[in-house]
């Protein structure tokens, strides 16, 4: 059951984040051509297939990769294109890479569904483990919500040390960190697919253990660190 509804949503997710942001594929001439050249070489250094390339209007810069291993595809956004310097946005390309190699957007997927199905569950607990009124059924409704939190804190949690994975990633293959850390400082993320972007927005307290992204700040910080020589 669950591993059939993370089908659906990983099918639904992937159709609606590139309609959410009206995604075209990329033309593989003029100015994008340098792009699905360096996709591709970045593709064979990783051991996968070149993902599917679009680009968006997203009102900002971003870019986000859906999809998995043979079947990704990676959205940029047209005014990150424009924003950033060559090298800064290789290192965006190979942090979206990296997510389909390391098959994060998967387990994302199964990590959100799991949460949904341990909420129907509680719910189901509740229910049939009391009786049948009005009280029964707004507790479980209540209990379910707060054991789907619960698991999403947790796959949030899991999702922020993936990004950080990613970055390191990018680095790695690009030998550019410097480069991935300066592409951090200009960031927007559409709501729609804040979850898939390389950029997460800003957020206060509460919305930390929700985020699906770690601080700028520190993402900058750990990249910096990658390009310190060591002695």
């Amino acid at each position: 059951g669950t591993v059939a509804f993370a089908g659906f949503q990983y099918k639904f997710g992937k159709w609606a984040a590139l309609r959410s942001v009206g995604a075209e594929d990329m033309p593989e001439e003029g100015q994008y051509r340098e792009i699905h050249r360096t996709v591709e070489h970045l593709s064979q250094d990783m051991g996968i297939e070149k993902p599917r390339l679009m680009v968006a209007d997203m009102g900002m810069p971003n870019a986000f990769a859906v999809g998995r291993k043979g079947a990704g595809t990676v959205v940029v956004s047209r005014e990150i294109i424009q924003l950033l310097e060559t090298d800064e946005l290789d290192g965006v390309l190979a942090h979206e890479l990296a997510h389909i190699k390391n098959r994060d957007v998967v387990m994302m997927v199964m990590g959100q569904s799991l949460a949904s199905m341990v909420g129907i569950a509680v719910q189901f607990a509740v229910i049939f483990g009391g009786e049948r009124n009005i009280g029964t059924y707004i507790l479980a409704m209540i209990a379910g919500s707060i054991a789907q939190m619960l698991v999403m804190i947790f796959v949030f949690a899991i999702s922020r040390y993936r990004e950080y994975v990613a970055d390191g990633d990018a680095a790695d293959y690009t030998n550019n960190p410097d480069a991935m850390a300066r592409a951090q400082s200009d960031q927007g993320t559409p709501d729609e697919v804040a979850a898939l972007c390389i950029f997460g927005g800003e957020r206060g307290l509460m919305q930390k253990v929700f985020a699906t992204h770690p601080p700028v700040e520190k993402r900058i910080e750990r990249l910096r660190s990658r390009s310190s020589p060591r002695y």
